[in-house]
Protein backbone atom coordinates (compact mmCIF):
# COMPACT_ATOMS: atom_id res chain seq x y z
CA UNK A 1 0.00 0.00 0.00
CA UNK A 2 1.37 3.42 -0.48
CA UNK A 3 0.79 5.75 2.05
CA UNK A 4 2.18 8.78 0.61
CA UNK A 5 -1.30 9.52 -0.54
CA UNK A 6 -2.70 9.14 3.35
CA UNK A 7 0.20 11.91 4.09
CA UNK A 8 -0.47 14.22 0.80
CA UNK A 9 -4.04 14.28 -0.21
CA UNK A 10 -6.69 16.85 0.83
CA UNK A 11 -6.19 20.81 0.35
CA UNK A 12 -3.56 22.57 2.50
CA UNK A 13 -6.11 23.39 5.50
CA UNK A 14 -6.70 19.71 5.62
CA UNK A 15 -3.57 18.74 5.09
CA UNK A 16 -2.35 21.44 8.23
CA UNK A 17 -5.13 20.11 9.94
CA UNK A 18 -3.88 16.41 9.64
CA UNK A 19 -0.32 17.20 10.91
CA UNK A 20 -1.65 19.33 14.43
CA UNK A 21 -3.62 16.09 14.98
CA UNK A 22 -0.25 14.16 14.50
CA UNK A 23 1.77 16.56 16.38
CA UNK A 24 -0.65 17.07 19.29
CA UNK A 25 -0.72 13.12 19.41
CA UNK A 26 2.78 13.01 19.64
CA UNK A 27 3.12 11.16 16.87
CA UNK A 28 5.92 13.63 15.50
CA UNK A 29 7.52 11.83 12.64
CA UNK A 30 4.47 11.73 10.74
CA UNK A 31 3.38 15.19 11.64
CA UNK A 32 6.92 15.62 9.85
CA UNK A 33 5.70 13.88 7.05
CA UNK A 34 2.39 15.71 6.20
CA UNK A 35 4.35 18.56 6.70
CA UNK A 36 7.47 18.67 4.72
CA UNK A 37 4.83 18.07 1.21
CA UNK A 38 2.62 21.47 2.73
CA UNK A 39 6.25 23.19 3.80
CA UNK A 40 7.25 22.51 -0.45
CA UNK A 41 3.56 23.90 -1.53
CA UNK A 42 3.77 27.06 0.83
CA UNK A 43 7.19 28.05 1.47
CA UNK A 44 6.49 31.43 2.31
CA UNK A 45 4.31 30.57 5.17
CA UNK A 46 6.27 30.44 8.67
CA UNK A 47 3.53 28.31 10.66
CA UNK A 48 3.61 25.13 8.42
CA UNK A 49 7.58 25.44 8.75
CA UNK A 50 7.75 25.92 12.35
CA UNK A 51 5.42 22.83 13.24
CA UNK A 52 7.90 20.85 10.62
CA UNK A 53 10.69 22.37 12.66
CA UNK A 54 9.32 21.31 15.89
CA UNK A 55 8.08 17.65 14.69
CA UNK A 56 12.22 17.12 13.80
CA UNK A 57 13.01 18.61 16.98
CA UNK A 58 10.50 16.81 18.82
CA UNK A 59 11.28 13.56 16.90
CA UNK A 60 15.58 13.89 17.03
CA UNK A 61 16.15 14.96 13.45
CA UNK A 62 18.25 17.95 14.71
CA UNK A 63 19.72 18.59 11.71
CA UNK A 64 16.43 18.86 9.71
CA UNK A 65 14.97 20.86 12.31
CA UNK A 66 18.29 23.20 12.42
CA UNK A 67 17.62 23.93 8.55
CA UNK A 68 14.03 24.89 9.08
CA UNK A 69 15.05 26.91 11.95
CA UNK A 70 17.59 29.04 10.08
CA UNK A 71 15.20 29.56 7.11
CA UNK A 72 12.45 31.18 9.51
CA UNK A 73 15.11 33.06 11.21
CA UNK A 74 16.95 34.50 7.68
CA UNK A 75 12.97 35.58 6.80
CA UNK A 76 12.39 36.80 9.57
CA UNK A 77 15.33 37.70 12.15
CA UNK A 78 12.98 38.68 14.86
CA UNK A 79 11.03 35.71 15.12
CA UNK A 80 11.63 35.10 18.75
CA UNK A 81 10.27 31.28 18.88
CA UNK A 82 12.41 30.34 15.90
CA UNK A 83 15.46 31.70 17.72
CA UNK A 84 14.79 29.94 20.90
CA UNK A 85 14.45 26.80 19.12
CA UNK A 86 17.38 27.42 17.33
CA UNK A 87 18.89 27.85 19.92
CA UNK A 88 17.70 24.89 22.02
CA UNK A 89 18.02 22.48 18.57
CA UNK A 90 21.97 23.24 18.51
CA UNK A 91 22.42 22.85 22.60
CA UNK A 92 20.64 19.65 21.85
CA UNK A 93 23.78 19.09 19.00
CA UNK A 94 26.23 19.76 21.78
CA UNK A 95 26.93 23.21 19.78
CA UNK A 96 26.67 25.49 23.10
CA UNK A 97 28.29 28.69 21.65
CA UNK A 98 26.66 28.62 18.83
CA UNK A 99 23.24 28.46 20.76
CA UNK A 100 23.81 31.16 23.53
CA UNK A 101 23.52 33.72 20.89
CA UNK A 102 20.66 33.25 19.82
CA UNK A 103 19.07 32.32 22.79
CA UNK A 104 20.22 35.76 24.21
CA UNK A 105 18.41 37.00 21.20
CA UNK A 106 14.90 35.27 22.09
CA UNK A 107 14.99 35.80 25.80
CA UNK A 108 15.73 40.03 24.40
CA UNK A 109 12.83 39.86 21.73
CA UNK A 110 10.53 38.31 24.26
CA UNK A 111 11.38 40.88 26.75
CA UNK A 112 12.72 38.11 29.49
CA UNK A 113 15.94 38.27 30.75
CA UNK A 114 15.50 36.22 33.85
CA UNK A 115 15.42 32.55 31.77
CA UNK A 116 12.24 32.23 31.23
CA UNK A 117 12.00 31.27 27.82
CA UNK A 118 13.34 27.47 29.61
CA UNK A 119 9.95 27.22 30.90
CA UNK A 120 8.33 28.14 27.72
CA UNK A 121 10.36 26.06 25.43
CA UNK A 122 9.27 22.96 27.84
CA UNK A 123 5.30 23.44 27.09
CA UNK A 124 5.82 23.58 23.66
Amino acid sequence: MDTRYYYDHGTPAERWERAGLFFGAKDYTAAARVLSGLVEEVPEQTGPRLLLARSYYHSAQLRRAEAELRIIVERDPVEHYARLMLGRTLERQGRNEEAESHLRIAAALAGEFDGGLDREFDHA
